[in-house]
């Protein structure tokens, strides 16, 4: 069965990675489509964020993909009807909620399913550990190396 894993992974971090390494032994076709959301100002080109997602998942079961546009638009082109989606706290699912709700109505056939976030990574988010990284703090137990480095380089430490 096909799924998608959607995200602006700017950048992608362990919280994500959890999220992927457990939908892909779910799914035995699984994609994680790197979204351009419009809303979200990047610190991370696409091709940026791309190189550093197929980095992490290289060991993993999966395919990585860009898409500008739509979610719905997406899954249409590709035949797909299963987007994952991780949930840290109730901020996440209210907002969660809203997208599923607006996705239903333009795509009545996409379901989502929500993978509840590993305990450790309750908290984690990619603009919390950009800030972080802004000021010099400790990334390592947050990000892959190799994401850390990046950071490093955009932040010039």
């Amino acid at each position: 069965m096909k799924a998608i894993y959607p995200g602006s992974f700017d950048p992608i971090t362990y919280g994500h990675i959890d999220i992927i390494k457990r939908a892909s032994e779910v799914f035995d076709d699984f994609t994680v489509v790197l979204m351009n959301n419009m809303r979200k100002k990047p610190l991370f080109s696409a091709d940026e964020r791309l190189e550093m997602i197929k980095e992490v998942t290289k060991n993993l079961n999966v395919k990585v993909d860009l898409h500008n546009g739509l979610l719905v638009q997406y899954v249409r082109e590709k035949g797909i009807k299963i987007a994952i989606r991780g949930l840290r706290a109730v901020e996440d699912f209210e907002y969660e909620f809203e997208m599923a709700l607006a996705n239903r109505e333009m795509c009545p056939n996409l379901e989502m399913i929500y993978f509840m976030t590993d305990i450790r990574f309750l908290f984690l988010s990619s603009s919390m550990v950009k800030e972080v990284a802004q000021f010099g703090g400790e990334l390592k137990q947050w990000v892959p190396q190799m994401v850390e480095d990046k950071l490093r380089e955009k932040f010039q430490m």
